[in-house]
């Protein structure tokens, strides 16, 4: 077990919102990508660190496609949140155009833009060939040679050298996503903070935070090691309500498993009549059980736990839920709950 900061769980961690503009049944994608720039303006009045928006394609129940896109709007709807990326996937982009986008972004928003880097396509196979690449396998030297070329064009350049214009002293906040042992001791090796994907590998969180801090080396762009956990959240008035409102959550995870998502989320009340075989429900109960669902008092001890296992300094809440008055109420909750580990 390790511990974040000497004075233990007295400490308040930061935290901040990973949001994938959710597609719901009955709404639009145009409907996800407002809802995902009000709430992005609901989390800077709220005192969240960091906004940061995901990279899917060919996912009719995500409309967050084009995360420069969409965070240049964000950026533009606020003042002092940190807006970015969480992530670009890095094998579907040159890292020039990366570069160049994400130096406009820091130009024009100086001291306010991050650039979450992975190493997934964020897609099928199909699609991923039709980016024009194909996702680089773990630990791969293809996918670390383009995380390297990208951080050299943030960089000082030779004259006669490649330059991504607008990168030239505008750099972003540059973290190196992951779910893996392999790419947190990467994220180590260069010296960069590394968000983790605890909603998609909680199992690894522990040793892959171990395994960074352990490989970390300092450098220009991060002094010390800096970890966050990007965790399922949901938070709501009361236990029943949050396991109700987490009804859809449990349907995805049931259809991911079985490799068919093919439309938008379902409501709370269409999850509350699917159906499925009771050994599969197992396997959902057990799945679930890492994500941090409950009233006010349930997600701060559960917050507690997961900070005081991984030594954590920040957390970033995935929150999917139907109504955009309950994700927005979660948000008021969560803050409440971490405000209380203080």
């Amino acid at each position: 077990m390790s511990g974040r900061r000497d004075e233990g769980m007295a400490a308040v961690i930061d935290l901040s919102i990973l949001d994938t503009a959710p597609v719901w049944h009955g709404s639009t994608p145009a409907r996800a990508l407002r809802e995902s720039a009000d709430l992005a303006a609901e989390a800077e009045r709220l005192g969240y660190l960091r906004f940061w928006v995901a990279e899917h394609h060919s996912a009719p129940f995500i409309a967050s496609c084009a995360p420069p896109v969409l965070a240049a709007h964000i950026a533009a709807r606020t003042s002092r949140l940190r807006v970015g990326s969480g992530g670009v996937m890095l094998p579907n982009h040159p890292p020039l155009v990366v570069a160049e986008q994400f130096g406009t972004l820091e130009a024009l928003n100086p001291g306010r833009i991050d650039l979450g880097i992975g190493r997934s396509p964020g897609t099928d196979p199909a699609t991923a060939r039709a980016l024009r690449r194909v996702s680089a396998p773990p630990g791969s030297d293809a996918y670390r040679e383009q995380v390297r070329e990208l951080l050299a064009l943030f960089g000082p350049r030779a004259p006669g050298e490649i330059s991504a214009v607008p990168a030239e002293g505008s750099r972003p906040q540059i973290w190196l996503l992951g779910s893996s042992v392999d790419n947190a001791r990467f994220a180590g090796e260069l010296g960069l903070p590394l968000a983790f994907a605890h909603h998609i590998r909680p199992e690894n969180a522990e040793p892959a935070l171990r395994a960074y801090r352990a490989a970390f080396r300092p450098s220009q762009l991060c002094e010390r090691p800096r970890t966050l956990l990007a965790a399922s959240v949901l938070v709501a008035d009361d236990d029943d309500q949050a396991q109700w409102l987490a009804g859809p959550i449990a349907v995805i995870i049931h259809q991911s498993l079985k490799g068919r998502r093919d439309g938008p989320n379902l409501t709370p009340e269409q999850a509350a009549t699917y159906a499925w075989p009771a050994a599969e429900r197992a396997e959902v109960r057990e799945r679930m059980a890492a994500h941090l669902i409950g009233d006010t008092e349930t997600v701060r001890r559960r917050v507690a736990e997961l900070v005081e296992l991984t030594g954590a300094d920040e957390l970033m809440a995935v929150t999917v839920v139907h109504d955009y008055e309950d994700r927005v109420r979660s948000y008021e909750l969560l803050a409440k709950a971490v405000a209380g580990l203080g």
